[in-house]
């Protein structure tokens, strides 16, 4: 067995570990780290995150035509009815802040001379007023280099690339010292992946900034960072998670085959741009037909779930494979102004959007559940904490608002470190070393590849953005399968980073699959054949931990 880990300095000047770099964990390390001491972990390089995707922006409340009431109105609109109305007014009270702190550490917005802050700001789907402060069109891109260089410039932060956060260290690895009523995280197993080597982390706190789960689908506009790794080691910690059926799909992803993950952003259609129908005549010419207008009163501009859902039915009803969002009438100049990232990336692969409609397709987007929080980031085990895409703190519902997901990170990565440097003290335990005593070296890769394969193609053909109970049961006989063999090679070999993140998938597939399943109306995201009505109250889906489910053959110490 390997020795024990001990805690050699009081628990205050342990670190706190933040699980991920993007938005979410920086704002943390950044508002923390003056007074306590941070190490980051990045699986990946650290510029691949979520939030360098983020094209449109970020909300703030910022205009005289607006306020903090027609945000939260606005929220709750797109949330289908089932937002924390508390979560969404914190929030919105709290954007100016969070958008003059941004400006504060460097991040160059679009300005506008005339504009509030002198900032430029754009408009959403969803939102009845322009409140989207913005960097042309690659916003999350620049607020990313913007903080990332602050922190590594900080002193008191340690950032470490390719280490892969394993599981949480609770009272369950403590042997007789895990008999308190009070359950508590004391740390984490880490994988340094070049080193090949798993590391035991004590922390003074542990922080999940992780983001989302969109790679367990097949068609995603997230990085491959996204594989649920915080929302699996929460639930398996024992943790609630909450609305995991709410995937969003974002509506329009460029449809090329060079090209499947490429986000073509809604500010695109909040400036004027409209989708069309590829459709052909009865002599074979192609001509466009608009079809929003059809199918919601605010058209392109409708909430993202009723958008992804109109082209979805589209694509089928015609036997499409893509419909075209065309922003040509905008005009040459203002197109490659304001939005030169999608315009040098479509002229890469052969289309001028000057002059061409892009086509475009849904693809999951966003995780609108996770770890249940509160608005300072608290989980249900002492000192581990979770922020971002990672989270359900009740902001999106049963839909996220455009731009509020940046928002989220800033204000509540802020309220989460003042918590950390407020909270009580736990005793100093010794932790138990990672064993791999029993394990082997695995020759089996392949195996690891065919079943992430499989996993990410049941849940895009039975947990999309239409959905049966036929198909979820489906699909949950099938993960149920891929899990048993999933643990078993868990079990017996050594860990690596794509195991990891095969272990991680399953669980998050499990979870989004029985959220599904308990849900018996369509609202928001969560749009099901069987139950096509509304009910006329809902609530959030929460799942709390069996703590005595089989969960795999377990090496001694996971």
């Amino acid at each position: 067995m390997p020795e024990p880990i001990t805690m050699s300095s009081p628990e205050a000047h342990l670190p706190v570990v933040i699980v991920g770099a993007g938005l979410a964990g920086l704002a943390v390390a950044l508002h923390l780290a003056e007074s306590v001491p941070v190490i980051m972990l990045a699986k990946r390089k650290v510029e691949e995150s979520a939030t360098t995707r983020a094209q449109g922006g970020i909300v703030g409340v910022l205009g005289s035509d607006d306020s903090i009431e027609s945000h939260v109105h606005d929220t709750q609109e797109a949330g289908a009815g089932i937002v924390d109305e508390d979560t969404a007014r914190f929030i919105a009270q709290n954007s100016a802040d969070a958008i003059e702190w941004l400006v504060q550490q460097g991040v160059p917005f679009t300005e506008d001379p005339t504009g509030p802050l002198g900032l430029h700001l754009t408009r959403e789907g969803g939102h009845t007023v322009r409140r989207i402060a913005h960097a042309a069109d690659a916003t999350g891109k620049a607020i990313h280099e913007s903080l990332l260089a602050r922190v590594r410039e900080h002193p008191n932060i340690t950032l470490h690339e390719r280490w892969m956060a394993i599981d949480l260290i609770t009272d369950k690895h403590l042997g007789e010292q895990g008999h308190s009523p009070i359950k508590h995280c004391y740390g984490i197993y880490v994988l340094d992946i070049d080193r090949d080597q798993v590391m035991t982390l004590p922390a003074r706190a542990v922080v999940l900034a992780s983001g989302g789960v969109g790679k367990v689908y097949r068609y995603t506009t997230n990085p491959e960072t996204s594989t649920g790794d915080g929302i699996a080691m929460a639930w398996r910690a024992g943790c609630r998670v909450g609305n995991m059926e709410f995937i969003q799909f974002h509506p329009t992803c460029l449809y090329h085959p060079a090209e499947r993950s490429f986000l073509i952003t809604e500010a695109l259609r909040g400036e004027g741009g409209i989708l069309k129908l590829p459709l052909k005549d009865a002599d074979g010419n192609i001509h466009a037909e608009r079809f929003m207008p059809g199918h919601h009163p605010m058209a392109e501009l409708a909430p993202r779930d009723v958008v992804a859902r109109a082209i979805d039915f589209e694509l089928k009803k015609h036997g499409l494979d893509y419909v075209w969002l065309d922003a040509t009438h905008l005009g040459a100049d203002f197109l490659k102004s304001h939005f030169p990232t999608i315009y040098q990336r479509c002229l890469e692969l052969g289309i001028d959007i000057t002059k061409d409609p892009i086509p475009v397709v849904p693809a999951a987007h966003y995780t609108c559940g996770g770890v249940v929080t509160d608005l300072d980031g608290r989980s249900d085990l002492h000192h581990l904490y979770a922020v971002g895409e990672t989270t359900y703190t009740g902001l999106h519902g049963a839909n996220r608002l455009a731009s509020n997901s940046l928002l989220e990170c800033v204000v509540l990565g802020k309220s989460c470190a003042l918590a950390i440097m407020q909270q009580d003290t736990h005793h100093n335990p010794l932790l138990p070393g990672w064993d791999e005593s029993q394990v082997e070296d695995a020759d089996e890769q392949v195996v690891i590849a065919h079943n992430w394969d499989e996993l990410r193609l049941v849940m895009w053909n039975y947990v999309g953005i239409v959905r049966t109970t036929r198909r979820l049961e489906r699909a949950k006989h099938r993960i149920l399968l891929l899990r048993a063999e999933i643990d078993d090679y868990y079990a017996n070999f050594r860990v690596n980073r794509d195991l990891l993140e095969l272990r991680n998938l399953v669980d998050c597939a499990e979870l989004i699959v029985r959220s599904a399943l308990s849900r018996h109306e369509s609202r928001g995201l969560h749009y099901i054949r069987d139950y096509p009505d509304l009910l006329p109250a809902s609530f959030p889906t929460i799942l709390f931990k069996n703590l005595d489910r089989r969960s795999g053959k377990k090496k001694k110490v996971r």
